[in-house]
């Protein structure tokens, strides 16, 4: 019987302290949301050309390949993701680009993710608050994020009628609806989302910042294909 999310996410918070990290890896902040139950994307982590092929081949072309490093939060400015890699030898050649680009010093591993193909794309977040505690985020994601500025919040925890209150609080909320032959999107699952993103936050008071950015729509569903979670050093574990 697999162990609590809470407890499991614990472990994950416990390796990354013992390594000195200040934030948690893509894959190991991915890893805490889909304990919470959180839709993540399908993705192994890979040290090598063939280990990157094998992972591919079980996920299923194509494929994104990304720097995976708890020191690298700025991937796509280094040039450090490549996205819809169609081919074995696609992919063999954006690994040895990739490791050029990241250096000698790069002490990270290598992200093989599936491609998850949607044209819309939200975000959901979290920030601590110094009086009212663990802020939950919705809005557009991408680069829409900082452009439109469409964000709502609220105060962990969250009930079902807060999340959905949150969907209905953006100016951009049909874009949650169905339009343009796309599906409307599962607010309920949606709805699930905020509330475990608020959970997270109270069960692990030393996870300073969650920035899930974007969740893609994928049909019904909003799956989580980038994540960061920052943590605070003056905290205990919860």
């Amino acid at each position: 019987m697999p162990a609590p999310p809470k407890e499991r996410a614990r472990r994950i918070l416990r390796a990354a302290r013992a390594r000195g990290q200040s934030m948690l890896s893509e894959h190991e902040a991915k890893r805490v949301l889909a304990a919470y139950g959180v839709p993540v994307s399908r993705e192994r982590l890979v040290a090598t050309q063939a280990e990157a092929r094998s992972a591919a081949a079980l996920i299923g072309y194509p494929v994104v390949l990304k720097a995976c490093s708890a020191a690298e939060a700025h991937k796509t400015e280094k040039g450090l993701i490549a996205v819809g890699l169609a081919s074995p030898r696609a992919l063999t050649d954006a690994l040895r680009a990739m490791k050029a680009r990241a250096g000698a010093g790069f002490d990270g591993a290598w992200l093989v993710q599936e491609m998850v193909k949607g044209s819309r794309e939200i975000m959901i977040g979290m920030t601590r608050d110094p009086v009212f505690g663990p802020s939950v985020a919705f809005g557009l994601g991408g680069i829409f994020t900082e452009v439109l500025q469409d964000v709502v919040f609220r105060v962990a925890p969250l009930s079902k009628a807060d999340a959905h209150a949150m969907l209905d609080g953006i100016r951009a909320r049909r874009i949650l609806d169905a339009v343009r032959g796309m599906p409307a999107v599962d607010r309920d699952a949606l709805a699930a989302s905020l509330i475990a993103v608020g959970r997270v936050a109270l069960d692990h008071p030393e996870i300073a910042e969650i920035d899930i950015n974007p969740l893609i729509v994928r049909g019904r569903k909003a799956v989580a294909v980038d994540a960061l979670m920052v943590l605070d050093a003056a905290e205990g574990e919860g």
